[in-house]
């Protein structure tokens, strides 16, 4: 079957479709590929994937090597995999194609101006961002700041391995926690994270050492200070 250039989210994305263009769902999912020779099979709900404009560009089936399903859990929901006790267990550099990112939030009284602060590497590539929220709570900041990683991974359609210090994102995202608060902004948050296929997110604890983490605090509380948003700026 050939494939059909479609959009999910914010990547362009490969997907199944039969020789007119008419994308071929099994129980709704569509098998995809971000890239055509990664040997990774992804499948996206047919409701996420739209179509870039213009005429449809229809590729042989060919185009795309042989594929392995990737695996999810099997609580798809879930997608903590663990905690980065401290320095000596959380990486610095990222493996393979995957961005690797800290998030982090900060606020002056709670709630009060509130900044979001992250650091992502990938490849050959480092940014940061601080962005400046607002009157807010630190729970608002924290989910923002994982928020706005997950949205870097759509825009750039490569894997992410997120650490926050937040045990409140933590739980409301990946152990099932009630939401009592922040429901608009959970759920939010929630839909970036099933709407990409390859995301891990882990706990490390605040203020233990961990460069990244620290370097991702630094960046919430300047923005609090400063009240200015830099956006994602490479260094």
């Amino acid at each position: 079957m050939p494939w059909r250039r479609m959009r999910l989210r914010n990547s362009e994305v490969l997907a199944r479709c039969d020789a007119s263009g008419e994308l071929v769902a099994n129980d709704g999912r569509v098998e995809i590929r971000y890239k055509p020779k990664d040997g990774r099979a992804y499948f996206a709900g047919v409701p996420n994937l739209r179509p870039p404009g213009g005429t449809p560009k229809i590729e042989p089936d060919s185009f795309c090597g042989p594929g392995e399903t990737v695996k999810k859990s099997s609580k798809p929901k879930n997608k903590a995999a663990g905690t980065a006790a401290g320095a000596t267990s959380a990486p610095e550099k990222p493996e393979g194609d995957e961005i690797l990112a800290y998030a982090d939030g900060a606020c002056s009284g709670n709630p009060g101006p509130a900044g979001v602060g992250a650091v992502a590497l990938w490849a050959d590539q480092s940014r940061e961002l601080s962005e400046y929220i607002g009157e807010a709570t630190n729970n608002i900041a924290e989910l923002t700041g994982i928020l706005r990683a997950v949205e870097l991974a759509h825009e750039l359609g490569r894997p992410l391995r997120l650490y926050t210090d937040s045990q409140y994102s933590i739980g409301v995202l990946t152990k099932g926690w009630k939401v009592k608060a922040n429901k608009e902004l959970v759920a939010k948050v929630r839909e970036a994270l099933e709407g990409h296929p390859d995301i891990k997110l882990f706990h490390v604890r605040g203020h233990q050492g961990v460069r990244l983490n620290e370097q991702a605090d630094e960046l919430a509380v300047r923005a609090v200070q400063s009240r200015e948003s830099t956006g994602w700026v490479g260094t």
